[in-house]
């Protein structure tokens, strides 16, 4: 595989896998429980809102060569300082989740405890950013864990025997609807640091410019398929597991879903996806996170490798020393609402600009679609801030 078509295939996985973590799996579940075969439809709405956004994102940023953070300064003075301000809060308090996830992951598939299994999973994502190339090793890293989950989700839905004909109905004809839930799934499918992580992996990588714009609108729908593709066969899974009579444990629902169809080697199989989803998000909130500051000073350009080990410990410290502290991960949560309509926006603006100045033309369909994200995201992210008082 050459270098390019790496970097392609990279910056989906990275993406996706970032969004896959241990939110994703709770999320997923608790919804199908709720929802039942309803569910998909949710799921089918959310895909279509998330392949809007990211797509309008990852061309952009990719055809000017701008990172989101340089973009949004052009616009107005020390706006791109604001939004790498949410995107590094968020990204950190997020990892802590991740690493207590990975912890939690590591415990089942391995019994090992939490502490350490957090500790090894900090270590581990450390050496990989150390690695000498450490753009390629990612996108090889990353690839492997996507594709172990695919296989992991795949075997866990075609055993709980799920009501496929029904789920299907369910998809494009539901009885009920959650608009909640959909608000949800594309917050934490594109959300947050997220949709940024692979636009800002092909940047590094040179895939920028209008000649490059066919192969990067195919990653990021590759991304969000990739995404959806596991999120709605652990909706099947979950499912066939629920209507099966199977009990579904309030602390770790998808656990459940794993052990019902297989046992103690569900416990296992569990444990690995869990940890997979989790060191992966780790790794691109990490990585994205950092890619927010390289632009804003010199410094952080230079010293890139020791700023993203310095971030990933300084998440594993506060793990380590308070558990998940559960009033920062809210808060985070509450931020990470904003930082979708803000960067959309910074980025459906821009193409004014990129039309004159590189005769870029936005799609139509992809503005008024993005346009209306950021009207849904941005009332509903008030909305939750006027929770906090």
């Amino acid at each position: 595989m050459n270098k390019k078509n790496s970097a392609l295939i990279g910056a989906a996985f990275l993406m996706a896998t970032s969004a896959i973590g241990p939110g994703f799996l709770t999320q997923t579940t608790v919804f199908t429980e709720q929802l039942l075969t309803s569910f998909g439809f949710v799921i089918l709405l959310s895909i279509i809102l998330d392949i809007v956004a990211q797509t309008s994102i990852w061309r952009v940023l990719t055809v000017s060569n701008l990172r989101a953070q340089d973009l949004a300064n052009q616009f107005f003075p020390y706006l791109g300082h604001f939004l790498a301000f949410l995107i590094v809060f968020g990204g950190l308090a997020f990892n802590i989740g991740n690493i207590a996830g990975a912890g939690l992951g590591l415990e089942s598939l391995l019994d090992v405890p939490p502490v350490y299994g957090g500790l090894i999973t900090a270590v581990l994502s450390i050496i990989l950013f150390i690695a000498k190339d450490f753009g390629r090793t990612l996108d090889i890293f990353v690839r492997a864990m996507g594709v172990i989950m695919i296989i992991l989700i795949i075997m866990v839905c075609y055993q709980s025997g799920p009501p496929y004909g029904a789920a299907l109905s369910g998809t494009f004809i539901p009885e009920v609807f959650d608009a909640k839930a959909t608000i949800t799934l594309v917050g934490g499918t594109v959300g947050g640091y997220i949709t940024f992580a692979g636009a800002h992996r092909l940047i590094d990588a040179g895939m920028t410019g209008k000649e490059n714009l066919r192969e990067v609108t195919k990653s990021a729908f590759s991304g969000i398929l990739i995404t959806a593709l596991i999120r709605y066969f652990l909706f099947l899974a979950s499912l066939g597991v629920i209507l099966a009579g199977g009990v579904l444990l309030e602390s770790n629902p998808t656990s459940s879903v794993f052990e019902f169809p297989f046992g103690e080697l569900g416990k296992r199989f569990f444990g690995l996806m869990m940890w997979s989803a989790a060191i992966t998000s780790v790794i691109g909130s990490a990585f994205t996170s950092v890619s927010f500051l390289k632009s804003l000073h010199p410094f952080f350009d230079k010293n890139e490798r020791i700023i993203i080990v310095v971030f990933i410990l300084v998440s594993l410290t506060v793990y380590l020393v308070f558990g998940k502290p559960v009033k920062l991960l809210i808060f985070a949560g509450y931020i990470n609402g904003f930082i979708l309509p803000i960067g959309l926006a910074i980025v459906l603006l821009a193409t004014r600009k990129l039309k004159s100045v590189m005769n870029y033309e936005h799609p139509i369909l992809l503005t008024i679609g993005g346009w209306t994200v950021v009207g849904i995201m941005s009332v509903l992210a008030l909305k939750s801030l006027t929770e906090i008082f």
